[in-house]
C-alpha cells in the first residue's frame, strides 16, 4: 500500500494539471444558428472563433457582370454540379486586379443560394482555423463554400499548409459539401525568386534546391478549376461603365454624353477595370442627381 501511494499522488497530479490545461484552452467552436442567414464570417474574438452570420450579403447579380462569360460559365457549372451532389472542384480565380474575381464568386453564390449553398467567408490570417470550420460544416445538408479573398502568401508564412490540407493532402478525406473558392492577382500563390533559379544552376547550400520550388508551385496546382482574368479593353470598360450608369438611373442622354468622362477617369486610375467603371458611374450618377437637384 506505502509503495503505490506516490503514484497515486503522481496521477492525481497530472489530472490536476491536465484539468487546468483543458479549462485554459478554447474550446470548440459552437456552430451558429444556420437558418438565421445565408452566408457567413469566420471571427476570432478573444482567441476562440465563431461563424458570424452576415445579415446583408452583397446583392451583385451574374447579369451585372459583363465582358466575362467564359470565366462565368465555368465558375457556374462547376457550382451547378456542385449543388447538384456531383463532383465539382475547389477553384481558384486570378489575374488583373478589378476585373470581377471576388464579385464572381459572390454572384455564383447569390444565383444558387436558394438551392441550400451557403457561403464561408476566411480571412488569410485565419487559415489555420480551417479544419476546425470544416468539422462545424461537414455534417450538414447544404452545400458550403469556403471563400477566401486576395490570398497570397509571403515568405516564411505557414497558414498555407492548412489549406493544403484541407484542399488535398490530410489523412481525412475532405467532405463533399465543402469546395473552396479563392481569388489572388498572382497564379502561384507564393512568392519566387530569381535567386532560386540560380541557387537550381550554379549550387546552394540546399542539395534540392527544385523541391522547394515545387513545393510553391504544388499549392495552387491542388486547385482543380483555374479561372483567369485580364484586363478589359477600352470599348468593354465603357460598357460596363453605362451598364453602372443604366443601374444607377442615369438617363440615356447622360449615358451617352458621358463617355469622355469615363475614359478620363479610368486614365486617373491607370486601370479599365469592371471596379474602375463602378466607381466611375456611382461618382457621375451622383454628380448628375445632384444637378438636377440645383
Amino acid at each position: 500500500m506505502l509503495a503505490t501511494l506516490p503514484l497515486e499522488r503522481l496521477l492525481a497530479r497530472a489530472e490536476a494539471v491536465l484539468d487546468r490545461l483543458e479549462a485554459a484552452l478554447p474550446p470548440r467552436p459552437e456552430p451558429p444558428d444556420w437558418q438565421s442567414a445565408t452566408a457567413f464570417r469566420w471571427r476570432q474574438r478573444q482567441g476562440r472563433g465563431h461563424l458570424q452570420p452576415v445579415r446583408r450579403p452583397h446583392p451583385i447579380r451574374l447579369a451585372d457582370l459583363e465582358h466575362i462569360d467564359d470565366q462565368k460559365e465555368r465558375i457556374a457549372a462547376n457550382t451547378r454540379q456542385f449543388v447538384a451532389g456531383q463532383p465539382a472542384n475547389n477553384v481558384l480565380l486570378t489575374g488583373a486586379r478589378g476585373c470581377g474575381k471576388s464579385s464572381l464568386v459572390k454572384a455564383v453564390f447569390n444565383e444558387y443560394a436558394g438551392k441550400k449553398l451557403r457561403l464561408i467567408e476566411v480571412d488569410k490570417d485565419d487559415l489555420l482555423d480551417l479544419a476546425d470550420i470544416v468539422d462545424l460544416v461537414a455534417e450538414r445538408p447544404e452545400r458550403f463554400i469556403i471563400f477566401c479573398d486576395d490570398l497570397s502568401f509571403e515568405a516564411g508564412e505557414t497558414a498555407y499548409k492548412a489549406l493544403k490540407s484541407v484542399l488535398d493532402g490530410s489523412v481525412t478525406a475532405p467532405p463533399d459539401n465543402v469546395l473552396i473558392y479563392a481569388t489572388s492577382n498572382r497564379r502561384h500563390l507564393m512568392p519566387e525568386y530569381f535567386s532560386e533559379n540560380l541557387e537550381a544552376t550554379q549550387g546552394s547550400d540546399e542539395i534540392h534546391p527544385g523541391e522547394a520550388t515545387e513545393e510553391k508551385i504544388s499549392l495552387s496546382e491542388r486547385f482543380g478549376l483555374w479561372i483567369s482574368f485580364y484586363p478589359f479593353s477600352q470599348e468593354d470598360y465603357l460598357g460596363i461603365a453605362r451598364h453602372w450608369l443604366r443601374h444607377f438611373g442615369v438617363d440615356a442622354a447622360s449615358i451617352a454624353a458621358s463617355e469622355r468622362d469615363a475614359l478620363n477617369w479610368a486614365l486617373g486610375r491607370g486601370s479599365r477595370s469592371g471596379r474602375v467603371a463602378w466607381q466611375f458611374a456611382r461618382d457621375f450618377a451622383g454628380r448628375t442627381a445632384r444637378r438636377k437637384k440645383s
